[in-house]
């Protein structure tokens, strides 16, 4: 079984995981940048790993574009924070294709490390980072001349990298060292390594910048845990413990609460981060995969690989409510950033092509599946 890495920051440039719902939007000039606002769709972007494409879906009709193509194995993908811009990391191709949002063309393929397993972009919208897995290293990408910089060396084999929200720090998890890497962005210079749990396969940061957190997958051991980093001084907490194989986490907007999936377990955990303790499990069944938050903190939208389904958490009571069918294979969700909208990425419909649910979050209520490429993976949303 799969399990699509899914590390949502509500709120936040450091994942573009999250965005508008309306048919349109005014974007805001990055800083620096002079000219006149822009208004361009809302658009969703899918991955086709089976099908070596990305499926544009226009949020306001629900309709899939023609498929762009990219690399091999599109793996993950990342929006520039003015929406002008998607990178997708080609894992076996060892690229990152740069697609233009206003005409949905693929531009010249970049080439970076070997294995290129996720993917950043710092808030200012200048530099995309990419995590090469069987390189052992990150490559910067200039976003205003979409070339590639020198490699920056972090532990082996990393599996995932965030950005806090100043803007100064890139973090990534050495799942084969056991490590996190800290990336200072204005010099592009590794920091020394942080040691945390075992084998670490996501991070989220919290909205303020204070917190790293680190999920601790212990594959082979079964003794999940998440390993919180104080982001000024670069110096670990206490382990919190949650369950077993944590692969996938989110924060709450307002950053009080983190939630761990544990899909071996079929729970959540919450981690309240003033205390940085665990809360009682929530039991969600289905084999966890993927979440995301409304961007008002309210509810939680859990993706259960194994029940086709997704599960809706209130945020408030962290009580379960009714599941939502969607597709087989859950393995990707993406909000809008108006709250209004979820979608989900099934994987396998059969062996030539999956699909991806719209939830109407007022009515918990799945409309059409949306026919896109062989085995979608991933997703991201222009804001």
């Amino acid at each position: 079984m799969r399990y699509r890495v899914m590390a949502v920051i509500a709120g936040s440039a450091a994942t573009m995981l999250i965005a508008g719902g309306a048919s349109a939007a005014t974007l805001p000039r990055s800083p620096g940048l002079a000219g006149p606002t822009v208004t361009t769709p809302i658009t969703a972007y899918v991955l086709n790993e089976g099908s070596n494409s990305v499926t544009p879906i226009n949020t306001a009709t629900n309709t899939a574009g023609k498929a762009i193509p990219v690399g091999s194995t599109p793996f993950a993908i990342a929006i520039t924070p003015d929406g002008k811009t998607a990178y997708v990391a080609n894992a076996n191709s060892n690229t990152v294709t740069p697609i233009n949002t206003a005409t949905n063309t693929a531009g010249n393929p970049i080439p970076v490390g070997t294995l290129p397993f996720a993917i950043a972009i710092t808030p200012d919208g200048m530099t995309a980072y990419v995590a090469n897995a069987n390189s052992s290293n990150v490559t910067p990408i200039n976003t205003a001349t979409n070339t590639a910089g020198a490699p920056i060396p972090v532990g082996d084999n990393p599996h995932a990298i965030v950005i806090t929200p100043n803007g100064k720090t890139a973090y990534v998890a050495d799942r084969g060292a056991n490590e996190v890497t800290p990336i200072t962005v204005a010099t592009n210079k590794p920091g020394k390594a942080i040691k945390v749990g075992s084998m670490p396969a996501a991070l989220v940061v919290t909205p303020n910048g204070t917190t790293v957190y680190v999920a601790n997958s212990a594959e082979f051991t079964g003794n999940g845990s998440v390993t919180p980093i104080h982001a000024a001084t670069n110096t670990t907490g206490k382990a919190i413990k949650v369950g077993e194989l944590p692969l996938a986490m989110a924060t709450t907007p307002n950053g009080a609460t983190i939630y761990v999936l544990s899909g071996p377990n079929q729970n959540v955990t919450p981690i309240r981060t003033a205390t940085n303790t665990a809360l009682k499990p929530i039991a969600v069944g289905g084999d966890p995969a993927a979440i995301a938050i409304t961007p008002n903190g309210r509810t939680a939208y859990i993706a259960g690989n194994g029940c086709a389904c997704v599960v809706p958490i209130s945020t408030l009571t962290n009580k379960v409510g009714k599941s939502i069918r969607v597709g087989f294979q859950p393995s990707a969700i993406a909000v809008t950033h108006d709250g209004t909208m979820v979608y989900v990425v099934n994987s396998f419909v059969n062996e030539n092509s999956g699909t991806v649910t719209p939830i109407r979050t007022a009515t918990n209520t799945a409309l059409i599946p949306i026919p896109v490429g062989n085995f979608p993976s991933a997703i991201a949303i222009t804001p």
